[in-house]
């Protein structure tokens, strides 16, 4: 496969592809995974003991830290430096985010941590190179170091690639994920908005039935396959200290694959009804909902089911790359205020009660229907490009 001419964009996506690795070059990716996993974890030390002495371990610092132990380690320079590079760049982006959140007191829920030590049995090796660590020849991924990789081409890349992420995925698949500059694709204008409030019934209620999104409950339908495969896992499980039999990888395989599909079905899912409600609409005011404090909620697994947080992503995605105005709306008291006329219940409503009555108006729509609406009025959209909502102080169709 020729590289496709360089484009000038602003805005950057991700096109990855699945790998063929022979089992030399699986060999030389998991040695490679190996000396930049050992400089992880010799960043993480060094930062540590840094901080407990009152001292600074900046970028600078670190660089030197490389310099000197590839030239102490000969093992190090069997490798290519540019991984190595790219790795304790990494390292000193996540930790200056982590010292961020600190300094500017974000809760602790959503706060980024601290790098922690790579274990070697729990962590998947993960490669990013530059431009100067890979070229594309023939259709074959050529990495620094001699490795050469078969990617399987599903798609053309639209331009010439920057950097190049190689990594393994919890069933023993390689993939490779480019960074190319795309080309923004506007839609026509359409005239209409949407507002979105997620749920655990339905995972998006919207203000047009037409892109009301069920729950698609995919991990349910794959239940008894998963439950199956427990089971068997938990009858070979392995003595302490003695190695796994062959039907225990053979479960655990299988078991992996199955989540792996249940993924990827979510984020079909998400993907397509984001495609059509951008497609719709010029501008969508969606709930900034935070799904994790459902998982300590007897919703927790449906919740989960419901990907709350894929769909959200997959629609913000969309947005930006279709030029589409994406509103993030603060989800307090959404469910307690009328879109309608802006009154606020006294009480919060319980969950089952699903019919919202506005005290003051007379106002009576769905529950979900209801907060939908909110998300238009607080997003400053004008509610009369939506399905169904009139103009502030209007009786809406269900209360008319």
């Amino acid at each position: 496969m020729t590289t496709p001419p360089m484009v000038r964009e602003t805005k950057h996506g991700r096109y990855t592809y699945r790998l063929r690795v022979s089992s030399t070059a699986c060999a030389a990716l998991r040695a490679e995974w190996d000396r930049c996993r050992w400089l992880w974890n010799e960043c993480v030390a060094r930062s540590k003991k840094a901080y407990a002495e009152g001292e600074t371990c900046g970028p600078a610092r670190l660089d030197r830290m490389l310099t000197e132990a590839r030239s102490t380690a000969p093992w190090l320079t069997e490798g290519s430096s540019v991984p190595q590079q790219q790795l304790i760049r990494d390292f000193g982006k996540s930790r200056t985010k982590a010292q961020k959140d600190i300094k500017e007191r974000v809760p602790v829920h959503r706060r980024a941590g601290m790098p922690r030590h790579k274990k070697k049995r729990e962590s998947s090796p993960t490669l990013n190179n530059t431009r100067r660590g890979f070229r594309l020849k023939d259709g074959c991924l050529y990495l620094a170091g001699g490795i050469v990789l078969t990617v399987v081409w599903s798609r053309d890349l639209p331009a010439a690639p920057s950097s190049v992420r190689v990594y393994q995925d919890s069933v023993g698949h390689w993939y490779c994920s480019f960074v190319v500059p795309v080309e923004v694709q506007p839609l026509p204008k359409t005239g209409a908005v949407l507002g979105v409030d997620w749920g655990v019934k339905e995972t998006a209620t919207t203000t047009s039935d037409a892109h009301d999104l069920p729950h698609p409950q995919h991990g349910k339908k794959a239940q008894a396959k998963l439950t199956r495969y427990d089971r068997m896992m938990a009858r070979r499980k392995p003595k302490k200290g003695h190695a796994a039999s062959k039907g225990y990888r053979e479960a655990k395989k299988w078991r992996a694959k199955t989540y792996q599909k249940i993924a990827r079905q979510r984020q079909d899912t998400g993907r397509k009804w984001a495609k059509k409600a951008v497609t719709d609409h010029d501008a969508i005011a969606v709930e900034d909902f935070k799904p994790k404090f459902l998982t300590k909620s007897s919703m927790a697994r449906k919740a989960a089911d419901a990907a709350i947080g894929a769909t959200k992503k997959a629609l913000i995605e969309m947005g930006r790359k279709h030029v589409r105005d994406i509103h993030l709306v603060h989800p307090a008291h959404t469910t307690m205020d009328c879109a309608s006329c802006g009154a606020r219940t006294k009480h919060a409503l319980p969950l089952s009660e699903r019919t919202y009555t506005c005290i003051a108006c007379g106002a009576v729509s769905p529950r979900d229907k209801n907060s939908a609406r909110v998300m238009l009025v607080r997003a400053g959209l004008n509610p009369a490009g939506a399905e169904g909502v009139g103009p502030p102080g209007a009786l809406l169709p269900e209360a008319a």
